[in-house]
C-alpha cells in the first residue's frame, strides 16, 4: 500500500471552503475532473454544497439583473 492510500484509507477530513466553491463552479459551467467529483462525493456534506449553490445562484442573478440594469440605464 502506497503512503497516498494509507492516508486516504484512514480518517477522511472535510473539504475546505475553497473546494467546495470550486466544485460548484465548475459543476455550474459543467466541467469537473472525475477525481474532484469523487472526492466530493467521498469527503463532502451535501448541505455545504447546497448552501454553497444557493449563494452562487442567487449573486449570479443578481449581477445579470445588474448588468441589464446598467445597459438599459445607459441604453437611454
Amino acid at each position: 500500500m502506497s503512503e497516498k492510500d494509507a492516508k486516504n484509507s484512514g480518517k477522511q477530513s472535510s473539504l475546505t471552503v475553497w473546494q467546495v466553491i470550486s466544485s460548484v463552479l465548475a459543476a455550474a459551467f459543467g466541467v469537473q475532473k472525475s477525481k474532484n467529483r469523487e472526492r466530493d462525493f467521498n469527503q463532502g456534506s451535501i448541505s455545504t454544497f447546497v448552501i454553497v449553490g444557493l449563494v452562487f445562484t442567487v449573486a449570479f442573478v443578481l449581477i445579470i439583473v445588474t448588468i441589464v440594469n446598467l445597459v438599459l440605464y445607459f441604453v437611454r
